[in-house]
């Protein structure tokens, strides 16, 4: 007999803030019985759910079966910040753009089927626009460094023949509200979302379709014969194959030992803002030239008119992080945020939270059929939202037996490099991001 055994359960610290600006969700159903499904997922966000969409597309007829270690909306799926790109976004460079144009291309390629996808969903389960918007985004910079690398990163984008478009500082400021900024590049193909309710959307419009079980975490995974059974606290499911959509707590099962960076982003989110003080547009994002600054976002529509604040990455092996190191950076949130907005200097901060998020060293997935009949759908390099959704279809497909662009695609790339043992890789990972911290300075 295979035999996997959960070492640790998912820890949310801080409240998943986008999720607190929603209605009560309805009454949590619990798996509280041994069932069975031609195909279990367990994770209940941006992959498993895009997983399970595509299953029944292909088959109506299966009998899929998802399984949240929490509630819907409150992991990391409603704790990211809700920019869904379709261009090259390498999160290691200095410019985003990746090493290889062709790369780039095919990435391009393969998130904007991921947006399509997302598009069709939100049309079909009538998800608000306020929840999924096409309404592109802006790297913003404030230095003349940021300068550069927009100017950079623009270069680049024109040898890919993608759009852009450059904005001065006076354009920033009719757009923020602020002079913060000196310039900003604009590119039209990213999708904004409320990505809580985007999730709940999601979950909701498959509930006629998919059995989804919440607060039902999963903590034995054990061959049964030709199936695969998946233990919970109070009910059991059986299925002929497995999708895991749970990111780095793949990690937990035994998948991808010393292959997974645990890394933890962290953000805030302001009270209401008081009317007509901050002029500019009621809604935009910006995530920063350098991409180890500060990402903000105003936002006007579900939950009121706040701003968001994002900046701080750590490495956490352990994949949990303390309240202590949320209140840490929340400081430095409220540093980045007097800096920007001075005209606000008075409005606190109603939410903090962190976010566990997946990189491999060498930027790449962890995908593809782990044992026969379970599949990974993990390890999004910190891009959840597009590259969770393309991770989700892919499985699905090759769960399904289904040969497509996107399986090839994903097939092709390489398997994640392992990781220097501990404590060297925390000292490094550490070192680096902090390092890369301090260099982005006013980004």
């Amino acid at each position: 007999m295979t035999h996997f055994t959960a070492k640790r359960l998912p820890k949310q610290p801080g409240p998943a803030g986008w999720n607190c600006l929603l209605p009560a969700p309805p009454p949590t159903r619990v798996l509280g019985e041994d069932i069975t499904a031609d195909i279990a997922i367990i994770g209940a966000g941006f992959a498993g759910l895009s997983a399970a969409r595509r299953l029944v597309q292909i088959d109506p007829n299966s009998k899929v079966v998802v399984l949240e270690a929490g509630r819907v909306a409150e992991g990391p799926a409603g704790r990211n910040s809700g920019f869904m790109i379709d261009l090259p976004h390498d999160l290691s460079s200095d410019t985003y753009a990746g090493n290889a144009e062709e790369n780039d291309r095919v990435q391009t390629s393969l998130n904007r089927a991921a947006i399509a996808f997302g598009a069709d969903a939100a049309s079909e389960y009538e998800i608000p626009k306020d929840a999924f918007d096409p309404c592109g985004k802006i790297n913003a910079s404030a230095t003349p460094m940021g300068d550069q690398h927009n100017r950079d990163y623009g270069a680049h984008l024109k040898k890919l023949g993608e759009s852009y478009r450059l904005l001065d500082s006076t354009e920033m400021a009719e757009l923020t509200g602020t002079d913060y900024y000196t310039s900003g590049l604009f590119t039209p193909g990213t999708v904004m979302l409320q990505p809580a309710a985007y999730i709940r959307g999601l979950a909701a419009g498959l509930s006629d379709t998919v059995n989804l079980f919440e607060n039902s975490p999963v903590t034995e995974i054990s061959s049964e014969g030709p199936a695969w059974k998946l233990q919970s606290p109070k009910g059991s499911v059986s299925a002929g194959k497995v999708i895991l959509a749970n990111n780095g707590h793949a990690e937990s099962f035994g998948f991808f030992s010393r292959r997974l960076m645990h890394i933890f982003t962290y953000a805030s989110m302001t009270e209401q803002l008081p009317e007509g003080v901050l002029g500019g547009a009621l809604k935009w994002g910006v995530t920063p030239a350098d991409p180890m600054g500060t990402t903000v976002r105003r936002i006007n529509g579900i939950g009121g008119n706040r701003i968001v604040v994002r900046t701080r990455f750590t490495y956490n092996p352990s994949m949990t992080v303390s309240n202590s190191a949320v209140a840490r950076a929340g400081r430095l949130h409220d540093q980045k945020f007097a800096e920007r907005f001075p005209i606000l200097k008075d409005v606190p901060m109603a939410y903090r939270w962190a976010g566990h998020l997946c990189v491999s060293w060498n930027g790449v997935p962890a995908h593809g059929e782990l044992e026969n009949g379970i599949y990974a759908a993990v390890c999004q390099n910190g891009l959840g939202t597009a590259k969770g959704t393309l991770a989700g279809m892919s499985a699905a497909e090759m769960a399904s037996d289904v040969q497509s662009e996107l399986t090839q695609a994903m097939s092709a790339m390489d398997a994640p490099r392992r990781l220097p043992p501990e404590p060297i890789a925390w000292i490094g990972a550490n070192a680096t991001l902090r390092w890369k911290e301090i260099r982005s300075g006013r980004e």
